[in-house]
């Protein structure tokens, strides 16, 4: 990565580095050999866990510990993290093996996903925790400025899980059947099967999360009819 994509990455971020190799580092995947960002990753795992569930206490007064443990886990998964990456454009910078790159890794969510917390990392030891946590709550202010005391409800995959066990029937199974756009537009599509429908109920979204809980959601209107 030259200089003037560390710029344009680092505008993206909201940082500049005053240690650039940091950032080569966090970008670097563990197929690149033992020289990685899995330790910056496990070190941003633990930040964006604290400074979410902060964000959370402090937006939901009067919210019970479960649920905020819940909206937790759906802001900090993998899936809102690719789309956090696909945001920044973190991809188009991936320092990856020849392996990977020739499979599309700078287009996998997980891989993605990996690369943000080693992304926080990467900023807390440049910078400190405090303008680590700024630039973090910058990446995810829309998405708490979304959040209402609505969010805390159950999702529809776990109201059909939920649903399904209560039947004594096997649990719902989802598969990406396409996946359309560039690698900063996706669309996919998934299906849900569940034994007791005919057929699968399918949805396409932006992000594969979210198709699935719009399956789930079409699959639980069938049943109830």
């Amino acid at each position: 990565m030259n200089n003037i994509e560390k710029q344009r990455l680092s505008t993206r971020l909201g940082h500049t580095f005053k240690n650039p190799d940091l950032l080569d580092l966090a970008l670097t995947h563990r197929s690149c050999g033992a020289h990685n960002n899995e330790r910056l990753e496990f070190l941003g795992d633990s930040i964006l866990g604290f400074t979410i569930g902060e964000a959370l206490y402090q937006k939901f007064p009067e919210a019970k510990e479960g649920q905020l443990s819940r909206l937790r886990s759906q802001l900090v998964c993998g899936e809102t993290l690719a789309e956090i990456a696909r945001e920044l454009k973190v991809g188009d910078n991936l320092i990856l093996g020849e392996g990977e790159m020739k499979s599309g890794g700078h287009r996998r969510s997980s891989i993605l996903a990996d690369a943000v917390e080693a992304i926080i990392g990467a900023i807390n030891i440049d910078a400190g925790l405090d303008s680590c946590m700024t630039c973090l709550l910058a990446w995810y202010k829309p998405r708490l400025a979304a959040l209402s005391i609505d969010e805390l409800a159950k999702d529809p995959k776990t109201q059909l899980q939920e649903l399904l066990q209560s039947r004594r029937k096997p649990l719902p199974v989802y598969k990406v059947v396409q996946v359309d756009g560039d690698a900063h537009a996706h669309a996919f599509t998934v299906e849900c099967r569940v034994s007791i429908l005919a057929k699968p109920t399918i949805a396409t979204a932006s992000s594969r999360r979210t198709a699935e809980k719009e399956a789930a959601a079409a699959a639980l209107e069938q049943i109830n009819l």
